[in-house]
Order: structure tokens, then C-alpha cells, then sequence
């Protein structure tokens, strides 16, 4: 992925390769037969979704003292809330008929608004909301576990200062672990499914993988964590190596603190939430969660990104002078999740979305068949008129 800000190109955690102009298909050994989807029913299958959604929905309240609140689904661009996510991406963007020159863009993710948005309800330190975001990534990878359409539980938990540690991290990831946990077991006991979770949760940080596996790709890392432990919360998100390639993935300097260091020696107060993919055999990210940035990280980060102007932002300007509260918060993506617990090889049979039709064509052939995708001998959702 190229970084325009760097002019740098970074190796990302990804699985897409886009010199395959079928790139995007699962693994061959899901082809040809080598998987047998779960729910053949479709009907049944929209109810195991829900069941899925809401079970995952309700745990994370309990666990993490949240609140379910609505979400807007496009923001202004002057106000610097939409989330940048690497720093790269195009937003979906349009202008209202009656109000020319007024950009309003679908958001990433409401990684910035949910900050605002717990100032807004006034909510106490300790407690946290939940929204069921829906919004699109245009520049997003288009392959068997990703997708332009993006749902998931965005949520975001006040806290004091004196949190912004990496034990309060660490306490938080498990409460989000055992939501997802206790998640697969009610569904895999009402659906007849084999549950692969493990009970406990490994934390391992991408500065000491990054010594164990000097030469291994961002995935690769991954892979060789969660195949041994099947369960991992990856930390140290963002940032560059002292050689300034990218030291696992990539974050915006805007939300995630990537800088701060730890007890440890490493630098990060965030990661990410992998699991084993039992169907697909590799790595697979849940969720992506963090301390955010306090006004000094902030202007740390924008400065390392080079894009100090953006402090100049509405958003900005409330969390330089402390009207924003102290945070940590997260995404968990619903349908990357469900397509984990009803075993799917493709996000799309979990997703209204859109895919390459030369794939859609092939995986219909072999049996796979993606929500509403396929259907016509010429698909209208292939191209425009």
C-alpha cells in the first residue's frame, strides 16, 4: 500500500494479492469442493446472523458497561470526525442538491465520533456506548474476508487519565474477548457448530514478533501467532520501525495512541483482536481497539504523519482543549465476525455486498453462494449502464 504523506511503500497485514485478477477468491483448498457452507437454508441463515449479531451485541453491554446509542451515517468533512484509518483511504463523499460546496462523506468507521458522541450524552468515567455502525470503505481490499460495505459494533468507554495504561488495555481486551467467547458457544450450541475458542486469550506485541521473525511478513507474523495459540490480541499498532518502514499495519494519528511506551519497551497502548480461521487455516481480525490519544500524543502524531494542519479541525480543537473526555474504545466487525462463527469461507455469504463478478461466477459453480450476488446471467450489479 502506497503512503502518499511518506512516500513510502508499507507491507501490510493483508491477504489480498492484486497482481491475481482472481485474487480475491478464499484459499484453494476451500475450492473445488474442499468446503460445504453450514446453512444451505438461506432463511435459517438470516436468522442465525441475527442470533449472532444480538447474542455478540448484549455481551459486550454486560462486559464492558455500554450503552447502545443511535450513529449518524455521513459526517462534514470540515469537521475532521470521519476516522482516517491508515491515513490513505478515499471517503464515499457527496454534496446535498440545495447546499453546493458542502462535502459530506459516509464514514470509516465513528472512531472520532463516538469520542465526541460521550461528551454529547454526558457519559460518566467507567461507562462506555455501543452503535451499529454502517458505512462504506471505497478503497478497501475486495476478497473473501473483506468488503466496501462495513458493519460493525463501534463503541467507545470514558476513562481517567491514570487509565491510559496497559493493564486497563489488557482488562478490557478480555472482557471483550469473553463476550465473543460466550458468543460462540450460544451459537454453536443452538446451530449443531463445533465451538474452537479457546477459553483464555494470548497477548503477544509486534515489537518482540518483530524479533523472532526479523523477516517475516506483517501476515505471516500472524499466522504463525494465532496458529499456535488460536486466540491473540496483537499489540502496538502503527508507528515505524528505526529503519521507517511500517512496524505492523498502519493506524491514523488521530485516535489509537501508537507512541506511548510501555512498561515493556515496546510502544502502543492498542492492537488487534486475531483468531484462528479454522475454515480459511490463517489469521483473522476481529476487532481493532485502543487507548486513544491524549492532547499530547495527538500533536505527536500528526507531526510523525506529517499532517500537523489537522489540528486546526473542529474534532481537534475539542480534544487539544479538554472538552473531549479520555478514552478507550474499538470496532468489532459484525459480519467478519459471523462469517467466523457460521463458518463461512467468504464474507459475502454473510454480506450483501459487491465482488468481482468473475469470482461470484466461480464460487456459485462450486457451490458457494454469496447473499444475493449471481442471481442473473448478466448481473446488473457488475457495471453501469
Amino acid at each position: 500500500r502506497y503512503d502518499p504523506i511518506a512516500n513510502n511503500i508499507f507491507i501490510m497485514a493483508c491477504t489480498l494479492d492484486r497482481s491475481d485478477p482472481l485474487g480475491g477468491l478464499p484459499p484453494k483448498h476451500c475450492l473445488n469442493g474442499g468446503y460445504t457452507p453450514v446453512f444451505t437454508d438461506r432463511l435459517q441463515l438470516e436468522e442465525a446472523l441475527l442470533f449472532s449479531k444480538t447474542t455478540l451485541e448484549e455481551n459486550l453491554k454486560a462486559n464492558v458497561n455500554l450503552v447502545r446509542v443511535s450513529a449518524p451515517l455521513f459526517v462534514t468533512r470540515a469537521s475532521g470526525f470521519n476516522d482516517n484509518l491508515n491515513g490513505t483511504e478515499r471517503p464515499a463523499t457527496f454534496e446535498p442538491r440545495d447546499f453546493p460546496g458542502v462535502h459530506l462523506e459516509v464514514p470509516f468507521s465513528l472512531a472520532k465520533w463516538k469520542r465526541w458522541a460521550l461528551h454529547y450524552y454526558k457519559v460518566e468515567a467507567g461507562k462506555g456506548i455501543v452503535t451499529d455502525f454502517r458505512g462504506l470503505r471505497c478503497d478497501d481490499d475486495v476478497d473473501y474476508t473483506h468488503s466496501l460495505y462495513v458493519d460493525q459494533f463501534d463503541w467507545e468507554k470514558r476513562i481517567e487519565a491514570a487509565d491510559r495504561n496497559i493493564e486497563y488495555l489488557k482488562a478490557t481486551v478480555l472482557a471483550i474477548y469473553k463476550a465473543l467467547y460466550d458468543t460462540e458457544q450460544a451459537v454453536c450450541k443452538k446451530y449443531g457448530i463445533e465451538a474452537y475458542l479457546p477459553e483464555e486469550l494470548t497477548f503477544a506485541t509486534s515489537d518482540d514478533m518483530i524479533k523472532e521473525h526479523p523477516h517475516a511478513t506483517p501476515k505471516q507474523r500472524e499466522n504463525i501467532l494465532c496458529e499456535k495459540h488460536q486466540a491473540v490480541f496483537f499489540i502496538g499498532i502503527g508507528g515505524m520501525k528505526e529503519d521507517g518502514s511500517l512496524r505492523h499495519d498502519g493506524r491514523a494519528p488521530d485516535y489509537d495512541d501508537w507512541i506511548t511506551e510501555r512498561p515493556d519497551g515496546g510502544h502502543g497502548l492498542n492492537g488487534d483482536l486475531l483468531i484462528w480461521n479454522p475454515i480459511l487455516k490463517q489469521s483473522f481480525e476481529i476487532s481493532s481497539m485502543g487507548i486513544r490519544v491524549n492532547p499530547e500524543v495527538l500533536l505527536k502524531q500528526l507531526d510523525l504523519c506529517g499532517v500537523p494542519e489537522r489540528k486546526d479541525f473542529v474534532w481537534h480543537k475539542m480534544l487539544l482543549d479538554g472538552t473531549l473526555p479520555q478514552t478507550i474504545g474499538g470496532g468489532i466487525g459484525q459480519s467478519r465476525t459471523c462469517q467466523y462463527l457460521l463458518r463461512a469461507a467468504h464474507i459475502g455469504e454473510v454480506q450483501h455486498g459487491w465482488y468481482n463478478p468473475a469470482e461470484v461466477e466461480i464460487l456459485k459453480k462450486d457451490g458457494i453462494n454469496l447473499l444475493g450476488l449471481g442471481e442473473f446471467d448478466a448481473d446488473p450489479s457488475a457495471k453501469s449502464a
